[in-house]
Order: structure tokens, then C-alpha cells, then sequence
């Protein structure tokens, strides 16, 4: 087999990648070590920011988020039982709209398969070689039969844990991380909303967070202990210690109900630079990750792919490396800064193990000054609906 660019993973970064390629005429192939189910089945939060809209229209994949996505024109953080509203459109005239990453992936996967591209899943084994050189190649097995695939380009858009970023030469590659010692415990339930828009909450017994996946399923996240174990959560435990965070508001709305998910995320800040090596390039988590707090896990996945997208599209059309060659730069500057904000609001609305009074007294000056302060709020807003591109 050949292609142009063998992209590995079919998660919403490796399926966007493909989709904006086709579209530009780049022709591509994805592997997945995972089947189609098991990809659709992760629950992930899908909080999009204006230019994730954007590219996902450039994609054409856009008409189903428009008709179903619940535009959020700001959130709230509550503490010490009040809650105070950050207006994204007053504050700088944009919006963000709620749409899970379900959902995504799954327009994704319609328009691939509809668009008759390769993808192959459950592909075991997979080994990417020559990215050093001019000819990389990708071998792989699929039901018992080896599979090779020569390619111009590699996009490793494989997640954390893929063999992508595992294949680069640890004398290559710098990491930065940040673990931190608390997780989230998360409960999805068919149950509308406490309110339409998100809400933060910043407590004495740990953070919790509000959100939703449509007008009658909501999503509702605990800060637990890094290595806690969901078996020991009942839900009658969950919904009890919800109750407990939340303000008399958000109590009498509150509408609980047997869970249809429950899970542990940890939390972590990472970044691997460069993201280049070659003929192969890193995109979506394989390059990154950051804590859930400040909504930009699956933005930052798409702002690489729509940069590397136009990269290969310049370079397939007229043999323009500019957007390639500056690709690893652009990015890193931009996840650098989605890294502080995500940092940044973890700190705001945690509590940590080892803070004291002092540390304590800290953040609440932190969150007065962003509730009595309009240039504070101007700066989360604008982070938190997505910085501008540089195109």
C-alpha cells in the first residue's frame, strides 16, 4: 500500500486530520489500534471553542454540531455558596458551544466512511520506520496478515500513551510534566441540567463541575484522589457529596438518577517538544496534555490539526514547506499558553494536599479578583473561548 500521509489514530485529532486532508485532495490512510466501538464509547467533555467550530466547518462536518450544540455565551463559579457569571459575549463577543466528543467523532466517522477513505482499526503491532529519512514506512498486523504502508508523511495523532511519540529517540524529544495529586471522578446521568450554562465550583471538600451533554443528559465531576477507585463510589455516595459542594440554587435544581458512566480521570499537564522529527509529526494528545479544568484538550488537538492540515495541503500542491517547517514552532506557542490557562484554573478552583492557610487566603484574593475585576474576567473569557489563530 501508499499513501501520502499515514496517519495513526482514528481518535477526533487522526479523524479530523483525515477529513480536512481529503478535502484539500491530500490522499491519506488512518490506523487504529482500537475498533470503531471502542473509539465511539469513550466519554470524553466537548467544550468547543470558536475556532474548533471553524475548522470543523472547513471540514464540513459542522451541520449536525450546529443543530445540536448548545451555544454557551459564559459560565459561573460559585463559592462560599455564591455564584458569580463570566459573560463571554459582554466581555469579549465570543461564545463557545457544548457538543461531545462523542458526537464529533462521530460526525468524523460518517463523512470517512462516506467519503470511502481508508481507515483500518484494530490494527496490532503497529511500527513506524524511515521518518529520519524521505521514505517512511508503517507495518502493522490485521487479522493474523502483515500489512505494510509506504508513505511521504507521518501525523502521530496516537494519544499519550502511542507508539508515535515512543518511536522518537528519547535524545530527540524534551517532556514537561506536571502530575497532579487529585483526580476527577466523573458521573454521567439522564437528568436535565442544574442550569444552562457551566458551573465551577470552588469548595472547602474539593472542586465539582456542572456541565452537560444536552438539554436531558448531564455530566457531573468531583475532585477524588489521584488513585481512587470508582467501585467505592456508589452513586447515592456521588449524589451526596455533590449536594455537598454545590450552592442552595444549585441543590434545589439538581435531578439525580442512576449513572450511565462512571470514571476516574487523573490529571496532568504535558507537553513534548518539538513536534517534529522528520517526515514525522505529532499532533492532539501524542504532543500534549492538559487538565480538564480550562476546556482545551480537544481544542488544542484541533488547532494542530488544522495547522499541520494546511502544512501538508501547501506542500502536496506547490511544493511549499513554509507551513511544515514552522509547524513544531506555531503549535507550541500555542499550547504553551493553553497550558497557563489550564494551570492556571486548576489552581484557582482546586484544593491541594499540601496548601496551608496562607495558600488558602491566596485563592480567595484569586477568585475576588477575578469576580470584582473586568480585566480579569476579560482574560479568562478570552482564553477560555480560544485564542485567535495566526493565519
Amino acid at each position: 500500500m501508499r499513501t501520502q500521509v499515514a496517519i495513526i489514530g482514528a481518535g477526533p485529532a487522526g479523524l479530523l486530520l483525515g477529513q480536512l486532508l481529503a478535502r484539500a485532495g491530500v490522499d491519506n490512510v488512518i490506523l487504529e489500534m482500537r475498533s470503531a466501538d471502542y473509539v465511539l464509547g469513550r466519554i470524553r467533555a466537548g467544550v468547543l471553542e470558536q475556532g474548533t467550530v471553524e475548522t470543523l466547518e472547513e471540514a464540513g462536518v459542522a451541520e449536525r454540531l450546529h443543530r445540536e450544540g448548545l451555544v454557551h455565551e459564559g459560565i459561573e463559579i460559585a463559592h462560599r455558596g455564591e455564584r458569580h457569571r463570566i459573560d463571554f459575549r459582554a466581555l469579549v463577543d465570543k461564545a463557545v458551544v457544548v457538543y461531545g466528543q462523542t458526537e464529533v467523532t462521530r460526525d468524523l466517522m460518517d463523512a470517512r466512511r462516506a467519503a470511502g477513505a481508508t481507515t483500518v482499526y484494530e490494527a496490532e503491532d503497529v511500527a513506524i520506520e524511515g521518518f529520519d529519512g524521505t521514505a517512511p514506512r508503517v507495518r502493522w498486523r490485521h487479522e493474523g496478515r502483515s500489512h505494510e504502508l509506504a508513505c511521504d508523511f507521518i501525523a502521530g495523532c496516537d494519544g499519550y500513551h502511542g507508539v508515535t511519540r515512543q518511536s522518537v529517540p528519547r535524545t530527540a524529544i524534551t517532556a514537561y510534566e506536571r502530575v497532579y495529586p487529585f483526580g476527577w471522578l466523573g458521573l454521567l446521568v439522564d437528568q436535565p441540567p442544574v442550569s444552562h450554562e457551566l458551573i465551577y465550583v470552588n469548595h472547602d471538600r474539593g472542586f465539582a463541575l456542572c456541565s452537560m451533554r444536552s438539554p436531558t443528559r448531564s455530566r457531573y465531576y468531583l475532585q477524588c484522589a489521584a488513585d481512587e477507585k470508582v467501585d467505592a463510589w456508589s452513586d447515592a455516595r456521588f449524589w451526596t457529596e455533590l449536594r455537598a459542594r454545590l450552592d442552595p440554587r444549585a441543590n434545589e435544581a439538581l435531578r439525580t438518577g442512576p449513572s450511565i458512566e462512571k470514571s476516574v480521570a487523573p490529571l496532568r499537564s504535558f507537553v513534548a517538544e518539538p513536534l517534529r522529527f522528520g517526515r514525522l509529526l505529532l499532533a492532539g494528545d501524542a504532543a500534549h496534555i492538559v487538565p480538564p479544568t480550562g476546556a482545551k484538550g480537544l481544542n488544542l488537538a484541533a488547532s494542530d490539526v488544522r495547522y499541520l492540515a494546511h502544512g501538508f495541503a501547501d506542500w502536496f500542491r506547490r511544493g511549499d514547506a513554509r507551513g511544515l517547517d514552522g509547524y513544531s514552532a506555531r503549535c507550541l506557542e500555542r499550547i504553551w499558553l493553553a497550558e497557563r490557562f489550564s494551570w492556571w484554573m486548576t489552581s484557582l478552583l482546586h484544593r491541594f494536599p499540601d496548601t496551608d492557610a496562607f495558600g488558602g487566603r491566596l485563592q480567595d484574593a484569586e477568585l475576588a479578583l477575578v469576580f470584582r475585576s473586568a480585566a480579569s474576567q476579560r482574560s479568562l473569557a478570552e482564553n477560555y473561548v480560544g485564542l485567535p489563530f495566526d493565519d
